[in-house]
């Protein structure tokens, strides 16, 4: 039946949290050091780059919705996501060792990232999807739900900056050839290695965690279906209105803030100019936003409600993000290269990347909240499905994020390897004045789209009393399906 309300027990929802340290080590490599590693280290020009990555966004257009179908329909004794959660991640760290070791001929190095990144954002759909899609399984209550979220984002960030912090403080060093260390080919196959391994451990070690309560035979057994008929399913669950507002709203803040993330090694070097001492610090500012969105997310969603705090926390994010790039041009910021500079700068990122967060946990959240309508619509849970299409959404903002970064670099015409504090002041000017204004007009449009949806919290307990009248008629309804 439909899952009741409860208080889930601290352990499994840590464990469900850790699996998605594999998506924080992914999100870190692709988002920060894929486009500097490739462009500015292996040599292929930034727009490549991009147009690789968006390759492999076409094919998940194909791979994503696929993987949530098979995982919804999957009927083993060990539950319909495990199967899934222990075979993908190992061809997963393989795949990732390799983007992060390409051949020393470069001849075919553009087909050898389209390939690579196709294999490594397929493999992280089939651990993700299946863990981030026992959300809506493990409970149907409101506020459970943000619980869940907000420690699989925790997690995710800790995976992300732990990696960021090994890369930045014990891979990517400074040598008698290479000033910077993010410059430094030397390191990245170590950060390659340790992110493997990060990945096979955190998503096997989840499962095992989540594997008592959840991985058994499903009660239903799916009736055969084809791929059209898949397909059909599959749009009828997507096309959900409030599924098609929120992940509308959520591609755009997505976008923008994986090209603040992609970006930002390039703006840290050469607009801020941070030393090797303020790389160290980064992380653990990082991690000082995480845990406040973490402490501050559901007392914002028990007060305002999910869809509020989503759009208040937009604004907030984008507004004191913008502020230090005013401040820089009107001449009433510190020396770029300096402590204080260095240090504001720092402080603003803290509210900045604190509020953004808080904007992600409660899409992805107010996302489970979706499972039910569509189930009243469709009669079918399709939790799969809908992480999925979230995944999708992630990963065209991720795809998004770099390509604009792209065009962002050859529109302001930094070039390939660059040495920070010798680069004109016409180029960062138009590097920092479009980035700013890109952002601010993201911040507004996913703002005012977010406002639009439909559910709220007295909607989704209205509809769980509704669905669980339904099945008590009909016990053995489809919509009954756990």
């Amino acid at each position: 039946m439909t899952p009741q309300a409860e208080k889930l027990p601290t352990r499994i929802v840590l464990a469900n949290g850790f699996g998605s340290v594999a998506y924080g080590v992914k999100d870190n490599g692709f988002s920060t050091f894929l486009l500097i590693f490739y462009s500015q280290v292996v040599g292929l020009d930034a727009k490549l780059v991009s147009l690789a990555l968006m390759f492999a966004l076409i094919a998940d257009a194909f791979v994503d919705p696929l993987i949530g179908h098979l995982s919804d329909r999957t009927y083993t004794r060990w539950g319909r996501r495990h199967p899934w959660l222990y075979i993908a991640p190992w061809p997963l760290a393989l795949a990732w060792m390799m983007l992060w070791s390409p051949p020393d001929d470069h001849t075919h190095i553009f087909a050898y990232l389209v390939v690579v990144a196709i294999l490594v954002r397929t493999l992280v759909s089939a651990c993700e999807v299946p863990s981030q899609s026992l959300v809506a399984e493990l409970t149907s209550d409101y506020d459970e739900r943000t619980r869940i979220t907000r420690y699989r984002y925790l997690f995710a960030w800790a995976g992300g900056l732990f990696v960021f912090f090994l890369a930045n403080t014990v891979f990517l060093r400074a040598d008698a050839n290479h000033e910077f260390g993010q410059l430094n080919p030397q390191g990245y196959w170590m950060f390659g290695l340790a992110g493997a391994a990060i990945m096979i451990v955190s998503v096997i070690v989840s499962a095992l965690g989540q594997h008592k309560r959840i991985a058994h035979l499903p009660s239903t057994r799916p009736a055969p279906s084809s791929p059209l008929n898949a397909l059909k399913e599959i749009g009828e669950s997507l096309r959900h209105p409030a599924a098609l507002i929120l992940l509308s709203a959520a591609m755009i803040a997505i976008s923008s803030t994986q090209m603040t993330l992609t970006i930002s090694n390039f703006l840290y070097l050469y607009v801020w100019q941070f030393d090797e001492t303020f790389f160290a610090i980064l992380p653990f500012v990082l991690l000082v936003t995480v845990l406040t969105a973490f402490t501050t997310v559901q007392p914002l969603h028990s007060r305002f409600g999910k869809r509020a705090t989503a759009v208040g926390a937009g604004i907030m994010a984008t507004l004191v993000w913008v502020t230090p790039y005013a401040l820089r041009i009107a001449g009433a910021w510190p020396a770029e290269g300096t402590p204080p500079s260095s240090i504001l700068l720092l402080a603003f990122m803290l509210i900045s990347n604190s509020a953004a967060i808080i904007v992600m946990v409660s899409a992805q959240s107010m996302l489970a909240d979706v499972v039910e309508a569509s189930q009243q619509q469709t009669g079918r849970r399709t939790e799969g499905v809908f992480a999925s299409g979230w995944m999708f959404v992630q990963k065209c903002g991720t795809a998004i994020g770099i390509g604009v970064t792209g065009v962002l670099l050859d529109f302001a015409g930094l070039e390939s390897h660059a040495v920070p504090g010798q680069v004109g002041e016409p180029v960062i000017d138009r590097l920092t004045i479009s980035y700013a204004a890109l952002v601010t007009v993201a911040a507004v449009v996913s703002s005012i789209i977010f406002s639009r949806f439909p559910i709220t919290r007295d909607d989704h307990e209205a509809r769980l009393s509704a669905l669980e009248a339904a099945s008590s008629v009909d016990p053995d309804a489809e919509a009954a399906h756990p």
